[in-house]
């Protein structure tokens, strides 16, 4: 452990501390996306938070350090609401899990974390580990050993015996290695369940209300969690303060989660015309994650990643997503962003964007989807989404108007988060 705690702040090493106060000019600001930017702003970061937003470019005192991003499109730092950043699906994912250590997932995990920031995601919400790996990933980067995005983590998934999010494809003993903390059955143990997470640090509750894809074992898409044992996860969890996201692919198990009065759902593949009306009585988010949906399927078309079980159920779901984020989107649902990075490529989570704009939804909203919602749905809207006195000093910054050509995100040119620099161009 010695030796990974040495390496970690090795890693972190390169990287500048934030200085007390940095002026930013923006030459055009979207504070708030979804309204009108403003043009010629000066941010004054001091102490890693935002003081003050003012209009033009204002002359710093001496010694403080300018930023400038007079030719530049400024934003809030990008939110993905649904990541797993400690793997990422590959040829070698299955052999990963019984070769690596602890230590090693964790390194990973900085790696991946290292990528998202760069990409301009400046918070995520890690939707279920293993490993127990993602808590000291997440103080680690709290407390400025390694750089990496905010982290709001759920632990382990929630997930009846049988379900998905658990490993299945070894032999017996070798599964029961990797047994899931979040395994439960019956309305007491999965409140015992929610209280396990809790303990351990999880921010949010995640829960399977239905099959998924990439378990390795042929039990559909559809619900798993009885519908008391869903409430009781949820009235567990809204005791305790932490909201709830569940994973959810087929309508039966998805409109049972929203029934039981879950805060987001993660897919939402098969949603129907009562989903839609669910959503919309709740208040409960769509996290669409239609690149998972994308990625998942073009893999069962090449092959050599996914078993013949996960090949099936990728090439049924994977073209849904889109069009059911489309529908969704259609009927009044609230649309956070999110990507299911670690099925695709962390680091590229932007591609999102265009598939949400490929659903109908504008530039703007869906830019809005990643900054004003996702930060709603995180529980975070006082500190990050948006550019404003008080807020953190997270802050992207691309070449071209997202507004008018959503792959701009793609690559950015500037990320800060918490008032320092992480990326320049």
């Amino acid at each position: 452990m010695r030796t990974l705690l040495f390496l970690l702040v090795l890693l972190a090493s390169s990287y500048p501390s934030a200085a007390d106060t940095k002026f930013i000019y923006a030459g055009t600001l979207f504070a708030v996306p979804g309204e009108a930017p403003l043009k010629e702003q000066t941010i004054v970061i001091k102490d890693g938070k935002i003081s003050e937003v003012t209009a033009g470019f204002v002359r710093p005192g001496a010694g403080t350090a300018v930023i400038d991003l007079r030719n530049h499109f400024v934003l809030p730092g990008l939110i993905d609401s649904h990541v797993h950043i400690l793997g990422e699906l590959g040829a070698k994912s299955k052999l990963q899990l019984t070769e690596d250590s602890e230590s090693m997932v964790a390194l990973r995990g900085a790696q991946h974390a290292l990528r998202t920031l760069r990409a301009g995601f400046t918070t995520v919400r890690d939707l279920g580990e293993r490993s127990p790996a993602i808590f000291a990933l997440k103080r680690a980067i709290n407390e400025g050993l390694i750089a990496g995005p905010r982290l709001v983590i759920a632990g382990s998934t929630l997930s009846p015996t049988g379900g998905h999010a658990q490993t299945y494809g070894y032999r017996d003993d070798i599964n029961h290695i990797f047994a899931s903390t979040g395994r439960c059955d019956g309305v007491e143990d999965c409140r015992r369940a929610v209280r396990l997470q809790v303990s351990r640090g999880a921010d949010v509750i995640k829960l399977v209300a239905t099959g998924g894809v990439l378990s390795d074992i042929k039990a559909g898409v559809d619900q798993q969690f009885t519908d008391d044992e869903l409430k009781s996860i949820v009235a567990t969890a809204h005791n305790l303060g932490r909201k709830v996201a569940a994973h959810a692919h087929g309508a039966g198990g998805l409109n049972a989660a929203l029934r039981a009065g879950v805060d987001s759902i993660e897919h939402g593949s098969f949603l129907d015309s009562d989903s839609i009306s669910q959503f919309r009585r709740t208040g409960a988010y769509l996290v669409p994650t239609v690149l998972a949906g994308v990625t998942a399927a073009d893999y069962a078309r090449k092959g050599g990643i996914l078993s013949e079980a996960q090949k099936a159920k990728a090439l049924q779901v994977g073209p849904l997503i889109q069009d059911a984020l489309r529908r969704a989107y259609q009927g009044g649902v609230k649309i956070a962003f999110g990507t299911d990075s670690g099925v695709s490529t962390h680091g590229q989570n932007a591609r999102e964007f265009s598939l949400m704009t490929g659903a109908g939804m504008s530039p703007t909203e869906a830019l809005r989807s990643a900054t004003v919602n996702a930060a709603d749905l995180l529980g975070l809207r006082d500190s990050v989404g948006t550019i404003a006195q008080g807020k953190y000093a997270d802050i992207v910054a691309v070449s071209e108007d997202p507004t008018r050509d959503i792959k701009t995100l793609e690559h950015v040119d500037f990320v800060m988060r918490n008032g320092t620099v992480y990326l320049q161009r």
